[in-house]
Protein backbone atom coordinates (compact mmCIF):
# COMPACT_ATOMS: atom_id res chain seq x y z
CA UNK A 1 0.00 0.00 0.00
CA UNK A 2 0.96 3.25 -0.86
CA UNK A 3 -0.13 6.57 -0.10
CA UNK A 4 0.97 9.97 -2.15
CA UNK A 5 1.59 12.80 0.16
CA UNK A 6 1.35 16.92 -0.70
CA UNK A 7 5.09 17.63 -1.98
CA UNK A 8 4.60 14.82 -4.56
CA UNK A 9 6.64 11.96 -2.55
CA UNK A 10 4.88 8.50 -2.63
CA UNK A 11 5.23 6.54 0.24
CA UNK A 12 5.30 3.27 1.11
CA UNK A 13 3.21 2.85 3.84
CA UNK A 14 3.84 -1.45 3.92
CA UNK A 15 7.51 -0.79 4.88
CA UNK A 16 7.23 3.29 6.94
CA UNK A 17 11.06 4.74 7.35
CA UNK A 18 11.70 7.40 9.40
CA UNK A 19 14.29 8.74 11.56
CA UNK A 20 11.96 8.08 14.04
CA UNK A 21 11.10 4.60 13.24
CA UNK A 22 14.91 3.87 13.78
CA UNK A 23 15.26 5.29 17.24
CA UNK A 24 12.31 3.67 18.53
CA UNK A 25 13.31 1.45 20.26
CA UNK A 26 16.75 3.10 21.38
CA UNK A 27 17.94 4.06 24.76
CA UNK A 28 19.57 7.48 24.01
CA UNK A 29 19.12 11.06 24.54
CA UNK A 30 19.67 14.65 23.21
CA UNK A 31 21.45 17.60 24.53
CA UNK A 32 23.31 20.51 24.93
CA UNK A 33 26.90 21.28 25.95
CA UNK A 34 29.36 24.08 25.90
CA UNK A 35 32.93 23.19 24.39
CA UNK A 36 35.21 25.62 24.27
CA UNK A 37 36.34 26.70 20.78
CA UNK A 38 39.05 29.55 19.87
CA UNK A 39 38.66 30.19 23.93
CA UNK A 40 34.83 31.28 23.17
CA UNK A 41 32.02 28.06 24.33
CA UNK A 42 30.30 26.43 21.27
CA UNK A 43 26.45 25.40 22.06
CA UNK A 44 27.17 21.83 20.74
CA UNK A 45 24.16 19.52 20.09
CA UNK A 46 24.64 15.64 20.57
CA UNK A 47 22.66 12.35 20.61
CA UNK A 48 24.28 9.77 23.36
CA UNK A 49 23.69 5.89 23.31
CA UNK A 50 25.14 3.09 24.72
CA UNK A 51 26.49 2.57 28.32
CA UNK A 52 29.40 5.30 29.00
CA UNK A 53 31.73 2.06 30.42
CA UNK A 54 31.53 0.64 26.66
CA UNK A 55 34.53 1.34 24.36
CA UNK A 56 33.65 5.07 22.81
CA UNK A 57 32.85 6.06 19.94
CA UNK A 58 32.41 9.70 18.26
CA UNK A 59 30.31 10.02 15.25
CA UNK A 60 31.10 12.55 12.39
CA UNK A 61 28.56 13.96 9.86
CA UNK A 62 29.51 15.65 6.69
CA UNK A 63 28.87 19.23 5.26
CA UNK A 64 25.95 21.13 6.64
CA UNK A 65 24.59 17.71 8.29
CA UNK A 66 23.85 16.86 11.73
CA UNK A 67 23.85 13.87 14.25
CA UNK A 68 20.70 12.71 12.50
CA UNK A 69 22.57 11.43 9.81
CA UNK A 70 23.64 8.50 12.27
CA UNK A 71 19.81 7.41 13.47
CA UNK A 72 20.13 3.85 11.10
CA UNK A 73 23.11 3.30 13.12
CA UNK A 74 22.83 4.36 16.84
CA UNK A 75 21.26 0.95 17.93
CA UNK A 76 23.33 -1.51 16.18
CA UNK A 77 26.36 0.61 17.07
CA UNK A 78 25.36 1.60 20.62
CA UNK A 79 24.83 -2.47 21.44
CA UNK A 80 28.91 -2.73 21.79
CA UNK A 81 30.06 1.18 22.19
CA UNK A 82 29.63 4.03 24.05
CA UNK A 83 28.69 6.13 20.80
CA UNK A 84 28.41 10.29 20.76
CA UNK A 85 27.00 12.31 17.18
CA UNK A 86 26.97 15.55 17.35
CA UNK A 87 26.42 18.48 15.30
CA UNK A 88 29.53 19.73 14.25
CA UNK A 89 30.55 23.38 14.76
CA UNK A 90 29.07 25.55 12.61
CA UNK A 91 26.71 22.45 11.55
CA UNK A 92 23.23 21.39 12.24
CA UNK A 93 21.68 23.11 15.77
CA UNK A 94 24.96 23.90 17.27
CA UNK A 95 25.93 27.68 17.43
CA UNK A 96 27.71 29.21 14.26
CA UNK A 97 30.63 31.70 15.56
CA UNK A 98 31.78 34.03 13.16
CA UNK A 99 34.91 33.00 12.10
CA UNK A 100 36.13 30.71 9.12
CA UNK A 101 35.57 26.52 9.86
CA UNK A 102 38.96 25.26 8.65
CA UNK A 103 40.00 21.89 9.19
CA UNK A 104 42.11 22.91 12.62
CA UNK A 105 38.69 24.17 14.33
CA UNK A 106 36.57 21.00 13.69
CA UNK A 107 39.28 19.29 15.18
CA UNK A 108 39.47 21.55 18.24
CA UNK A 109 35.82 21.00 18.52
CA UNK A 110 35.89 17.44 18.22
CA UNK A 111 38.88 16.74 20.74
CA UNK A 112 36.81 19.44 23.21
CA UNK A 113 33.55 17.05 22.57
CA UNK A 114 36.04 13.87 23.51
CA UNK A 115 37.28 15.68 26.66
CA UNK A 116 34.10 16.99 28.11
CA UNK A 117 32.36 12.69 27.65
CA UNK A 118 36.15 11.59 29.15
CA UNK A 119 36.98 9.49 26.46
CA UNK A 120 40.76 9.42 26.40
CA UNK A 121 40.08 7.74 23.16
CA UNK A 122 37.64 6.63 20.43
CA UNK A 123 36.71 5.02 17.58
CA UNK A 124 35.56 7.03 14.87
CA UNK A 125 33.05 6.74 12.41
CA UNK A 126 32.93 9.52 10.38
CA UNK A 127 31.78 10.85 6.38
CA UNK A 128 32.64 13.43 4.42
CA UNK A 129 34.18 16.43 5.79
CA UNK A 130 33.66 14.70 9.09
CA UNK A 131 36.43 11.56 7.62
CA UNK A 132 38.49 14.73 7.13
CA UNK A 133 38.38 15.79 10.17
CA UNK A 134 38.52 12.14 11.58
CA UNK A 135 41.71 11.42 9.21
CA UNK A 136 43.44 14.65 11.08
CA UNK A 137 43.05 13.48 14.51
CA UNK A 138 44.41 10.13 13.24
CA UNK A 139 47.57 12.27 12.10
CA UNK A 140 48.26 14.16 14.97
CA UNK A 141 46.77 12.99 17.76
CA UNK A 142 47.24 9.16 17.61
CA UNK A 143 47.08 8.91 21.04
CA UNK A 144 43.47 9.59 21.13
CA UNK A 145 42.37 7.36 17.85
CA UNK A 146 41.29 3.47 18.62
CA UNK A 147 39.93 2.53 15.23
CA UNK A 148 38.34 4.61 12.35
CA UNK A 149 35.72 4.09 9.30
CA UNK A 150 35.94 6.38 6.74
CA UNK A 151 33.07 6.82 4.44
CA UNK A 152 33.14 9.09 1.20
CA UNK A 153 36.09 10.23 2.58
CA UNK A 154 37.50 14.19 1.87
CA UNK A 155 40.80 15.73 2.48
CA UNK A 156 43.64 14.18 -0.15
CA UNK A 157 42.59 16.15 -3.10
CA UNK A 158 39.77 18.46 -4.72
CA UNK A 159 38.08 18.96 -7.68
CA UNK A 160 37.09 22.28 -9.26
CA UNK A 161 33.60 21.29 -10.38
CA UNK A 162 32.94 19.33 -7.13
CA UNK A 163 33.64 22.46 -5.45
CA UNK A 164 31.47 24.52 -6.95
CA UNK A 165 28.65 22.21 -6.96
CA UNK A 166 28.48 21.90 -3.75
CA UNK A 167 29.17 25.55 -2.86
CA UNK A 168 26.39 26.52 -5.63
CA UNK A 169 23.57 23.71 -4.34
CA UNK A 170 24.03 24.70 -0.61
CA UNK A 171 24.00 28.54 -0.77
CA UNK A 172 20.77 28.05 -3.28
CA UNK A 173 19.77 26.01 -0.57
CA UNK A 174 20.04 28.56 2.24
CA UNK A 175 18.86 31.20 0.21
CA UNK A 176 15.82 29.22 -1.28
CA UNK A 177 15.08 26.15 1.54
CA UNK A 178 12.49 24.88 -0.39
CA UNK A 179 11.57 21.68 -0.43
CA UNK A 180 13.09 21.46 -4.25
CA UNK A 181 16.15 22.61 -3.24
CA UNK A 182 17.21 20.51 -0.46
CA UNK A 183 15.97 17.60 -2.55
CA UNK A 184 18.37 18.52 -5.20
CA UNK A 185 21.04 18.37 -2.36
CA UNK A 186 19.92 14.69 -1.34
CA UNK A 187 19.92 13.62 -4.83
CA UNK A 188 23.74 14.00 -4.45
CA UNK A 189 24.30 12.59 -1.52
CA UNK A 190 21.61 9.45 -1.52
CA UNK A 191 21.26 7.42 -4.81
CA UNK A 192 18.35 5.88 -4.51
CA UNK A 193 14.73 8.02 -3.96
CA UNK A 194 12.88 5.78 -1.45
CA UNK A 195 16.00 6.13 0.72
CA UNK A 196 16.06 10.27 0.45
CA UNK A 197 13.28 10.26 3.91
CA UNK A 198 10.91 13.17 4.18
CA UNK A 199 11.81 13.83 7.61
CA UNK A 200 15.37 13.67 6.91
CA UNK A 201 14.69 16.32 3.81
CA UNK A 202 12.40 18.51 6.25
CA UNK A 203 14.87 18.12 9.46
CA UNK A 204 17.91 20.10 7.05
CA UNK A 205 15.28 22.53 5.30
CA UNK A 206 14.28 23.30 9.34
CA UNK A 207 18.11 24.30 9.87
CA UNK A 208 18.78 26.00 6.42
CA UNK A 209 15.79 28.34 7.35
CA UNK A 210 17.40 29.63 10.45
CA UNK A 211 18.92 32.80 10.57
CA UNK A 212 22.43 31.51 11.83
CA UNK A 213 22.65 29.30 8.80
CA UNK A 214 22.59 31.68 6.22
CA UNK A 215 24.63 34.29 8.23
CA UNK A 216 27.34 31.74 8.40
CA UNK A 217 27.28 29.91 5.12
CA UNK A 218 30.56 31.54 3.85
CA UNK A 219 32.04 30.56 6.75
CA UNK A 220 30.70 26.39 6.34
CA UNK A 221 31.67 26.35 2.63
CA UNK A 222 35.12 27.96 3.34
CA UNK A 223 36.67 24.70 2.27
CA UNK A 224 35.09 25.35 -1.11
CA UNK A 225 37.39 27.96 -1.83
CA UNK A 226 40.87 26.33 -3.68
CA UNK A 227 43.48 27.97 -1.52
CA UNK A 228 42.05 27.50 1.26
CA UNK A 229 41.41 23.66 0.73
CA UNK A 230 44.71 23.28 -0.63
CA UNK A 231 46.20 24.43 2.57
CA UNK A 232 43.92 22.11 4.83
CA UNK A 233 44.55 19.18 2.71
CA UNK A 234 46.65 16.06 4.40
CA UNK A 235 49.73 15.01 2.49
CA UNK A 236 50.39 11.66 1.42
CA UNK A 237 53.23 11.20 4.09
CA UNK A 238 50.76 12.05 7.15
CA UNK A 239 48.55 9.81 5.34
CA UNK A 240 50.61 6.91 5.59
CA UNK A 241 51.41 7.59 9.19
CA UNK A 242 48.33 6.79 10.35
CA UNK A 243 48.69 3.85 12.45
CA UNK A 244 45.37 3.12 13.24
CA UNK A 245 43.14 0.44 11.78
CA UNK A 246 40.87 1.75 9.43
CA UNK A 247 38.03 0.86 7.14
CA UNK A 248 37.64 2.80 3.87
CA UNK A 249 34.15 2.53 2.59
CA UNK A 250 33.90 2.18 -1.35
CA UNK A 251 30.59 3.74 -2.63
CA UNK A 252 30.07 2.45 -5.49
CA UNK A 253 27.54 5.24 -6.44
CA UNK A 254 29.68 8.51 -5.06
CA UNK A 255 31.13 11.46 -7.05
CA UNK A 256 34.28 10.50 -8.63
CA UNK A 257 36.30 12.70 -6.34
CA UNK A 258 35.56 10.39 -3.36
CA UNK A 259 35.90 7.08 -4.65
CA UNK A 260 39.49 8.10 -5.96
CA UNK A 261 40.10 9.59 -2.84
CA UNK A 262 38.80 6.27 -1.06
CA UNK A 263 41.16 4.31 -3.32
CA UNK A 264 44.12 6.03 -2.97
CA UNK A 265 43.84 6.58 0.95
CA UNK A 266 43.20 2.75 1.26
CA UNK A 267 46.95 2.48 -0.61
CA UNK A 268 48.63 4.50 1.73
CA UNK A 269 47.75 4.09 5.75
CA UNK A 270 49.57 1.00 6.55
CA UNK A 271 46.50 -1.04 8.45
CA UNK A 272 43.51 -0.11 5.99
CA UNK A 273 41.04 -2.38 4.59
CA UNK A 274 38.17 -1.58 1.96
CA UNK A 275 34.76 -2.60 2.30
CA UNK A 276 32.85 -2.37 -1.28
CA UNK A 277 29.06 -0.73 -1.17
CA UNK A 278 28.65 -0.48 -4.68
CA UNK A 279 25.08 0.24 -5.24
CA UNK A 280 25.20 3.55 -2.64
CA UNK A 281 25.78 7.19 -2.85
CA UNK A 282 27.37 9.82 -0.68
CA UNK A 283 25.81 8.30 2.59
CA UNK A 284 26.23 4.85 2.70
CA UNK A 285 25.66 4.39 6.42
CA UNK A 286 22.20 5.53 6.17
CA UNK A 287 20.88 4.34 2.27
CA UNK A 288 21.87 0.92 2.87
CA UNK A 289 22.69 0.59 7.33
CA UNK A 290 21.88 -3.43 7.43
CA UNK A 291 25.23 -3.84 5.41
CA UNK A 292 27.07 -1.16 6.86
CA UNK A 293 26.19 -1.79 10.41
CA UNK A 294 26.90 -5.20 10.18
CA UNK A 295 30.67 -4.51 8.61
CA UNK A 296 31.07 -1.70 10.98
CA UNK A 297 30.64 -3.91 14.04
CA UNK A 298 32.89 -6.75 12.63
CA UNK A 299 35.34 -4.23 12.06
CA UNK A 300 35.30 -2.16 15.11
CA UNK A 301 34.98 -5.23 17.43
CA UNK A 302 37.25 -7.10 15.61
Amino acid sequence: MTETVTSGAVIDTEDYRSIWMYLKELDFRQGFIDVAVYGSPVRTRYAEAGRPDKPHAILLHGTGGHWETFAPNLAALSEFFHCVAIDMVGNGFSDKPDYDYEIAVYVEHVLGVMDHFGMERANFVAMSLGAWVASTIAVHHPDRVSKVILMSPAGKEAAASNMARIRAERTKAVNEPTWDSLHAVFAHLIADEANRLPDLIGLRRAIYQRDDTRESIDHLLILQDAAVRDRNLIPEDEWKSITAPVMVVASGRDHGVYQETATSIARLIPHAEVFEMPDVRHWPHFEDPKEFNSAAVSFLTR
